[in-house]
């Protein structure tokens, strides 16, 4: 065998070797406009870059706190806290209160020293209206399906760039989300995600495919409702949150 055939036989076999490696599916639907499939491990890894890490944004006066440390009074099927905390345990975990179009920031980690490896160890999200996943996950150091690491439009879209922190850091998202606008039953304006990681645009408002789905390509249904709870995942890991807030995005004057 030829030196060059070698070289590109040996570069396929660890190509092919880093790649069985990644956790994903190959008998998913092809996400439109890709040729890739829902979670497939195949796609390219977003670009890592360094952040200085969380910013922990104070409420502004006309915001609602759904979490400061103390009351979880905002939450329905609250989850425990301990040292100013809300650890994800047991159960989902929504707002009582309803949204629509909203701006949002929440602060989580992910305590160091828990095995990673994958989806496991380090994996929520947050459900807009219930339904529109922000993928929770820690991504540093940890390869998975691009549309399920941290920052993705769980299902669909990886993030721009993997922006995610050390584990045990904590981590922030900053997001703006607009409902879909229907007309006679049907979806004229798809939802829409505006998300900073750690004060990086890692969704640059991008639209849904509808809501989100596991191994499904997500698809709008025919009724939907103006307004519904914010969700939190729980996902078995006791992924850890603070510092929650929303602004409703109210029509201009």
């Amino acid at each position: 065998m030829k030196l060059t055939s070698l070289f590109f036989f040996s570069s396929s076999v660890s190509y092919a070797i880093a790649q069985a490696e990644i956790q994903g599916y190959t008998d998913t639907p092809i996400i439109p406009g890709t040729t890739y499939s829902v979670h497939d491990p195949a796609r390219p890894q977003p670009t890592i870059v360094e952040t200085a890490g969380a910013l922990e944004v104070k409420p502004p006066s006309d915001a609602i706190v759904l979490f400061d440390g103390k009351s979880v009074d905002a939450w329905e099927n609250p989850w425990q806290t301990k040292d100013g905390v809300m650890v994800a345990s047991e159960k989902n975990t929504r707002t009582k209160q309803s949204f629509g179009a909203i701006q949002m920031h929440l602060e989580w980690r992910v305590p160091a020293g828990r095995p990673v490896s994958g989806q496991n160890g380090g994996n929520s999200g947050v459900f807009l209206m219930g339904s529109y996943e922000v993928q929770i996950l820690q991504s540093h150091n940890n390869k998975t399906y691009p549309d399920g690491q941290a920052g993705a439009m769980y299902g669909h879209l990886p993030p721009l760039v993997n922006a995610t922190s050390p584990q045990g850091e904590w981590q922030s998202y900053d997001l703006t989300f607009e409902p879909p606008v229907y007309e006679n039953g049907k979806v004229v304006k798809p939802a829409k995600l505006f998300l900073l990681h750690n004060g990086v645009v890692v969704q640059n408002g991008e639209l849904y495919l509808g809501p989100t789905q596991h191994r499904k390509l997500p698809e709008y249904p025919e009724k939907h409702p103006v307004t519904a709870p914010i969700q939190l995942q729980d996902h078995n890991d006791p992924v850890e949150f603070r510092n929650i807030w929303v602004r409703p995005i109210l029509p201009r004057k």
